[in-house]
């Protein structure tokens, strides 16, 4: 069985990948949105999720994780794989492409408060690890949620009425 040091590489390199994409995503959907509504929402949290991106490479640095760029390379390859999707519309961007790109970056913020929570409970074993700034991560992803929920109620809304 790996070691717990390898589990923790495994982790967050993992999360990585998952920020890498989420990161890639929020910026296209942004530009996307650019001028419409959604748009200055979309840019501050593609700004916020890159930033906290770059916490978690710090984070392992700090934890003597080195960064397995195949996995970063994975979850760029992932995001634009998702771009590919059957959405009804084959020649053009459909409604429906807003609906689930959003649900995406939901799953993706929640995926990152998870992490977050797990770092948290290991800030007694891991001396690089800042419980208050792990704290203000988690109430930061939490705001990230919230603001997704909305526009994400907002783009069925235009779908389905």
């Amino acid at each position: 069985m790996p070691s717990p040091r390898t589990l923790l590489s495994i982790y967050l390199n993992d999360h990585l990948a998952g920020a890498t994409a989420g990161t890639e995503l929020l910026r296209r959907t942004a530009k996307t949105h650019r001028g419409r509504a959604a748009g200055s929402a979309l840019e501050d949290l593609a700004r916020e999720v890159a930033e906290d991106r770059e916490t978690l490479i710090g984070i392992m640095a700090r934890l003597g994780v080195p960064v397995r760029r195949s996995r970063v390379r994975a979850g760029w390859l992932a995001e634009k794989a998702g771009r590919l999707k059957l959405n009804g519309s084959l020649t053009s961007r459909s409604p429906l492409s807003d609906v689930l790109e959003l649900e995406a970056m939901r799953f993706g913020v929640q995926a990152k408060m998870s992490c977050w929570r797990t770092l948290a409970g290991l800030t007694d074993s891991e001396p690089g690890l800042d419980g208050d700034a792990l704290a203000a991560l988690l109430d930061r992803a939490d705001a990230q949620a919230k603001k997704l929920e909305t526009l994400s109620g907002s783009a069925v809304s235009r779908v389905w009425g």
